[in-house]
Parts: structure tokens; sequence; C-alpha cells
């Protein structure tokens, strides 16, 4: 199951939705489910403390949801981190967060920090960040493919741990073999694919990978 999670950041870092796959479940957070309603995408699920919505726009989401989770504002976990729980659980093998950069920082980095979380928890459940320029995810160690793509460009690997161990890319501008980074290292930002398909794998770590354009 692909579940996409709408959640309400600023509209100018959303990108065009017409591209993904039509057949996805699609949740809004708080007011990430007037973005949906606004784009008449049919909105199986809605989750938030909706402290940000109109009671009028509250009563609308009423009568074009399906399943309504609402929430005090006080609790100890954010309405995107609930959102994206109850997607696991129903069984998600792939999950796109969307509306989840921009605006507040502190926002933006709680959203990461749910990547890497999934990236512990649930490694077998792809999870991504996608905004206007920008798609995001975090992985285990491991050997992946990846795929050049005309709309990203640039590919940059950040460790998202105290070090990555043995990093290797292969069909890249910038190849590297068994290389050690280290928490702060910012060796691999921008590098670019040369092929196709392309490889990276490593021992040891968590790494965050950014695909991005200008």
């Amino acid at each position: 199951m692909i579940v996409h999670i709408m959640a309400g950041g600023p509209k100018q870092y959303i990108p065009e939705l017409d591209s993904y796959p039509k057949d996805v479940c699609w949740i809004g957070v708080d007011r990430g489910v007037i973005y949906l309603m606004e784009k008449s995408l049919p909105i199986y699920a809605a989750f938030g403390d909706f402290d940000s919505i109109s009671e009028e726009e509250l009563h609308t989401i009423e009568e074009k949801t399906g399943i309504i989770q609402r929430f005090k504002p006080e609790k100890d976990e954010t309405d995107m981190e609930l959102a994206l729980l109850w997607a696991i659980k129903e069984g998600a093998t792939v999950i796109r967060l969307f509306g989840a950069t921009g605006g507040r920082l502190d926002h933006t980095i709680a959203n990461l920090q749910l990547l890497l979380r999934s990236a512990i928890d649930n490694k077998n459940i792809k999870v991504e960040i996608i905004d206007k320029q920008n798609s995001v995810a975090v992985v285990q160690a491991g050997s992946y493919t990846i795929e050049m793509m005309s709309k990203y460009k640039y590919i940059s690997f950040f460790p998202y741990s105290t070090k990555i161990v043995g990093l290797t890319l292969e069909g890249f501008k910038y190849p590297l073999v068994r290389r050690n980074l280290p928490a702060s290292s910012t060796l691999c930002i921008s590098n670019e694919l040369i092929r196709e398909t392309g490889t990276f794998s490593f021992d040891e770590g968590i790494l965050m990978v950014i695909r991005s354009c200008d």
C-alpha cells in the first residue's frame, strides 16, 4: 500500500501532484487536509489538533473525510508523527510526505527526525519527504540502486549517525571506494549520476540521501 501524507507547510514548497500515482491512500495532517480538498483529491483520513482550521473548514473536512483522528494540542507526538505511525500500522510499504518542509525550521527538522526513526524501526518501509525542489530519504547500512532522474540532477549523501563506514559510490561523477565519513562530513554534496543507474553501499551507519534540482 502506498500512502501519501500531506502536512500543512507553506504551499509554495509543495510540488505538482499530478505526476504521482492516483491509486494511493491520501492522508491530511491539520491544514494539509484543506490542501487536499483544494486539489479535489480523495481523503482517506485526517489527523491533527486542527488548531489552524476554522469551524466551517472543520465541518467540511468531516463531510469529505472517512476517518478523522482529532487530538489535543498538548501531546508528546506531532500530528505528522501520529499520521505516519498510523500509516505504518495499516501496512503501508511506501510513504511519501508532502508539505513537510519550509516555514518553521523546527517543524522541518522534526519531520527529518521522523525519517530517521522510520529507517531505524522499519527498514523495509520506504519513507521520503518530497517538496518542490528535493526528495529526502534516510537509509541504514546496505547496498542500494539509484536511477537517474531528470527532475533531480544532484544527489547528496550526509551522515545521519556518528560515522559512516565503507561508503562506495559507483556510476557517479565523483566515485568513492570504501570511504569512512565522520558525522560532520560534507564530502558527498552535489554529486551526479553519469549512467542511467548507479549504486551506493556502506557497511555501518545511517545515511541521509537528498536528491535536488536548482
